[in-house]
């Protein structure tokens, strides 16, 4: 009989594609292209298993009518990332997509920066997810891989974690493969930690061709959400093309 790990590792590792800077080049020219509708279309052709979309405060790049047009035209789930407000829980309540992942959202930054700080605001947040839940949403919580973090994410009835990869990714680039390596063994701790709670596993931020295997190769990690460098990589081979190979890559690395 097959050990729990490799049954786990047999498991299809899904991948997430996440949209939002497509929408980021056609609001950079006010224009209504490149348009994020057709490009979930291109990437559930390509193999992706789930959209994802983070509808901003700001609207930075996914708007209101992206999410609604997004839910009609594809049939794989769709994951709405978004912050814990009344206007975004409204949202949520609205069309209830298939998943919510609950990310930190600060107007001045970039991108998401960190996890969530589920431990320090759990009384709040479980109060705002438990309509989500009744609502039939699975609720995702992105954090770093902290056990605090994972176990009040579990407290406040999260089904799923997401774990922040971005330290990973950003210490291999920067050449620090110490730290790097040690951030991978804190995540691949983690996703067992969170495992063995009953809660489902996920991974994203700032993977790439590079840095997805080690990540992808984690037993206990169901899914991978990845975007910016999806959506860079099409500039020089096509949406299809770089999904194809994003997805061969973790096929690989599952199968090692």
């Amino acid at each position: 009989m097959l050990c729990d790990k490799q049954k786990v590792l047999e498991m299809r590792q899904r991948l997430g594609v996440n949209i939002d800077h497509v929408a980021t080049v056609r609001n950079a020219r006010g224009s209504q292209y490149p348009d994020p509708t057709e490009a979930a279309i291109l990437a559930e052709r390509a193999g992706a298993d789930g959209i994802t979309a983070h509808l901003r405060e700001d609207r930075r790049h996914i708007r209101d009518e992206d999410i609604e047009r997004i839910s009609d035209a594809i049939s794989i789930p769709l994951n709405f990332e978004m912050a814990a407000t009344a206007e975004m829980q409204a949202i949520a309540l609205r069309h209830r997509p298939h998943a919510v992942c609950i990310v930190p959202e600060r107007r001045e930054e970039r991108t998401t920066e960190g996890g969530l700080n589920v431990a320090g605001d759990d009384n709040r947040l479980a109060r705002f997810v438990a309509p989500l839940i009744d609502a039939g949403c699975r609720v995702s919580m992105f954090i770093a891989a902290d056990s605090d973090q994972i176990a009040a994410s579990h407290r406040i009835g999260a089904q799923v974690v997401e774990l922040h990869t971005g330290a990973y990714c950003d210490f291999h680039y920067e050449g620090d493969f110490e730290k790097r390596d040690a951030e991978l063994v804190r995540i691949r701790e983690m996703a067992a930690y969170a495992h063995s709670l009953g809660l489902e596993v996920h991974a994203g931020h700032g993977l790439t061709y590079d840095t997805v295997a080690p990540i992808a190769g984690i037993p206990e990690i169901r899914e991978l959400n990845i975007g910016h460098f999806l959506i860079s990589q099409a500039i020089f081979v096509g949406l299809e093309n770089a999904i194809t190979e994003m997805r061969r890559m973790m096929n690989e690395a599952r199968s090692e």
